[in-house]
């Protein structure tokens, strides 16, 4: 189930249980919001055991439900008063965070999925290239950067240095279950065998990865693996080959699932 969905559909069973709610003459509006609010966070909360999405997806969930039963609310006393003319402040408030969760979604999709392609070549800029909105967070930022910066370049070197030839494929066109291959040869052309080779799954801009799959070896130099993805858009594949606790390959490309 997507983010769209949830928080969507979350904005859909605030508005039935406010209706529902308002049946009951003895429960009071204020009431009514909270219940309206709180019953839906609750079966998001269930609803991602054991998936954590991220704190701020769950904050988005959080402050788009809220904002729900706050307007309702709002609506609610307004409507009780009769016949009264409603201020422009509570209509600046109600449009204000109707915006405010159609921004949400409008921005989760682009975290997800990246800028549409068109928007993308006009707003980035290609010059017949391709066009990648998100960020690979190859180096981590902290007070230990200008460390890592030293070792990427030193294993970028170490690379270059080995001459190791790898072919991988099965990540043209992602589904939700891709069969990895991977064929590792020296530089004279002969197999590399004895390689702890893995692949992580990885959403743009997020340290830890989703995903950790090791790949078995089949034959002399070639590793394969059943990759699963767990949702639809844009992920971050880094392939790593390692001999002797060492690690000797490592890159990372961008790929969009659908």
């Amino acid at each position: 189930m997507t983010t769209i969905i949830t928080l969507f559909g979350g904005m859909i069973a605030v508005l039935a249980l406010y209706a529902i709610g308002g049946l009951i003459r003895s429960v009071p509006p204020m009431l009514r919001a909270v219940l309206a609010a709180v019953i839906p966070l609750m079966g998001y909360f269930v609803l991602i055991i054991g998936r954590w999405p991220g704190l701020d997806v769950v904050a988005m969930h959080i402050s788009v439900f809220s904002a729900t039963a706050l307007v309702l609310f709002a609506m609610t006393q307004f409507r009780r008063r009769g016949g009264e003319k409603l201020h422009w402040a509570p209509k600046l408030l109600i449009t204000f965070f109707i915006g405010l969760a159609f921004l949400n979604a409008a921005l989760l999709q682009i975290a997800t999925k990246g800028l549409p392609e068109p928007l993308a070549q006009w707003w980035l800029g290609s010059e017949g290239g391709a066009v990648y909105s998100g960020f690979s967070g190859v180096v981590p930022h902290g007070e230990n950067a200008a460390k890592a910066v030293s070792s990427e370049l030193r294993e970028t070197h170490q690379e270059s240095q080995l001459g190791w030839q790898v072919d991988v494929s099965g990540l043209d066109g992602l589904g939700k279950a891709n069969r990895i291959q991977v064929r590792v040869k020296d530089r004279t052309g002969l197999p590399v065998e004895l390689v702890a080779a893995e692949i992580r799954l990885l959403r743009a801009g997020v340290a830890e990865p989703v995903l950790i799959l090791p790949l078995d070896a089949v034959e002399a130099g070639v590793y394969t693996g059943v990759l699963p993805l767990p949702a639809t858009g844009r992920w971050l594949v880094e392939m790593r080959l390692m001999q002797n606790g060492k690690l000797h390959y490592h890159h990372i490309q961008e790929l969009a699932a659908s």
